[in-house]
């Protein structure tokens, strides 16, 4: 009887001292004046995600409305406290003006045993500033004009491919078209690699791709892991072998450097760039590995394809829906191609008004990235309330909510290219169109991921036609299971072949 005491007693001690730990920071936000919902015990406010009722994204859109007129909101991911930025000059000040205290994203856990995690989106500040002025060059102006040809000569492979797949007559996926398309482009501008992407059959590259951003019951698993057992994945990393991904990028990296160290290959893209730090460390204070390099290629192959690919299908889309926009749009191109002979020319694609337009409503309406994370470098202050909150706190800026604010977007779930008027745009916020984020940790790639879907767009409107079908997605919905904004199955449409 004593012995069973004891143990009783240890049980409820145990539980009281699991209970105060699950809830030791119920008051945070509260103590600190910030409104915010209730958080459910060991849930906090995520239940709903972690079991993939809604995506990230859409809980931080429903914060965002519920609290619509609070320029903050604490909020707790599992026992953890974070805080959602709504108000445009506060976001300026983390994204901007106080930028060197906010300068790590903390989105997701870098593993030590997981190489692919250390890539120059992910890394903190110390890694990611000396990686990302070594990249930059690769984006000048004068480096998109000669990537420009590269572009083109994808965009002409991809007219075949569709006509290839019109002759089938059948609803074609358009997200899967522009998927092989921008992986294309990738390959051949960044990495000087012809992927063979567009072809009836699958690349590597094409399934090296679709591994990335699976939403299999694995990779659902695998992600919540890192979440929320971040300690335990890391050790579970000592036990299984390397996944497919990182052989595949391994491969890549390793075949790839050696056909041009041997047969001195010169190309000014991205592989050349980590070649070159490779032969002369001493250009940045960091330590160069073979898999932070690999970490590197899978970034930029990954951002490089997927984010254009869903922005040109997503495009595509809605003129679907929009028959007189697709129009509209149509003729501009129809015009500048006459215009200049029949050739396409960088200078050209940046005159085009009114795809810019298209572009930046699709961006608007669907941006690939529908939130920025940011980490505290160290304790932070603000200056209009005087809250203070501690280093490592996760801030999230709900991109998605901003954008269909109908305060500032009116009917926000129409598809209006005339939002972005000149005029208009002046009249807004420059905080309350992120796309790309903003600041100095913005899309490093957004100049070239402009160009390859300009030039996608352009080829297919000019020769084809597309409609909705009885198998395309409507209303549109999200994939709950994804951190980018990807709806739940393709984008499926009819295309008809222009006579020209």
């Amino acid at each position: 009887m004593y012995i069973s005491l004891e143990i009783l007693c240890g049980i409820v001690i145990t539980l009281i001292a699991f209970y105060c730990y699950l809830t030791i920071n119920n008051n945070f936000w509260k103590n600190r004046g910030i409104p915010g919902p209730k958080p459910m015990l060991g849930f906090g406010n995520t239940k709903k995600v972690i079991f993939g009722k809604e995506s990230i994204s859409q809980f931080l859109t429903r914060m965002y409305n519920e609290y619509k007129n609070e320029p903050m909101i604490g909020i707790f991911k599992l026992r953890t406290p974070s805080l959602i930025i709504k108000d445009p000059d506060l976001i300026k000040t983390l994204l901007i003006k106080e930028f060197p205290k906010f300068a790590n994203r903390g989105l997701f856990p870098i593993f030590s045993r997981d190489p692919l995690t250390h890539h120059l989106f992910n890394l903190e500040a110390e890694r990611w500033k000396p990686l990302r002025t070594q990249f930059t060059p690769l984006f000048t102006s004068s480096k998109l004009k000669g990537m420009f040809s590269l572009i083109l000569e994808c965009s002409n492979q991809l007219e075949s491919y569709m006509d290839t797949l019109i002759k089938k007559r059948e609803p074609i996926d358009m997200r899967e078209v522009s998927a092989r398309f921008t992986t294309d482009v990738v390959g051949s501008c960044a990495f000087g690699i012809e992927m063979n992407s567009l072809s009836e059959k699958e690349s590597i590259f094409r399934r090296l791709g679709k591994l990335i951003f699976a939403t299999n019951l694995r990779k659902i698993l695998s992600i919540r892991m890192q979440d929320m057992l971040p300690r335990l994945y890391n050790l579970f990393l000592y036990i299984f072998r390397q996944d497919e991904k990182m052989r595949i990028i391994m491969k890549l990296m390793t075949e790839t450097m050696e056909y041009r160290e041997q047969n001195n290959v010169f190309r000014p893209d991205f592989i050349n760039i980590l070649l070159d730090l490779k032969k002369h460390p001493e250009k940045i204070d960091i330590e160069l590995t073979n898999d932070l390099l690999a970490s590197q290629i899978f970034i930029f192959f990954a951002a490089g394809f997927e984010t254009s690919s869903s922005t040109i299908s997503n495009a595509l889309y809605e003129l679907a829906l929009n028959p007189d926009i697709q129009e509209k749009l149509r003729k501009e191109i129809k015009e500048f191609e006459a215009k200049n002979n029949g050739e396409w020319r960088y200078e050209t694609i940046k005159e085009m008004k009114y795809l810019e337009k298209v572009f930046q409503e699709t961006l608007r309406k669907y941006p690939s990235l529908p939130f920025l994370n940011r980490e505290l470098i160290d304790d932070y202050t603000f200056e209009n309330n005087k809250i203070t909150i501690p280093k490592d706190l996760k801030i999230w800026i709900p991109i998605y909510g901003i954008h269909h604010d109908p305060d500032i977007y009116p009917d926000p779930e129409k598809f209006d290219p005339e939002r972005f008027s000149e005029d208009k745009v002046k009249q807004r916020h420059p905080m309350h169109f992120l796309p790309f984020g903003h600041g100095p940790r913005n899309c490093i790639g957004a100049r070239f991921a402009i160009y390859q879907i300009k030039i996608g767009l352009i080829k297919i409107l000019r020769n084809f036609e597309v409609h909705v079908c009885n198998k395309t997605l409507i209303p549109y919905k999200v994939n709950p299971f994804t951190s980018l904004l990807m709806p739940i199955t393709g984008l499926y449409l009819n295309v008809i072949k222009l006579e020209n």
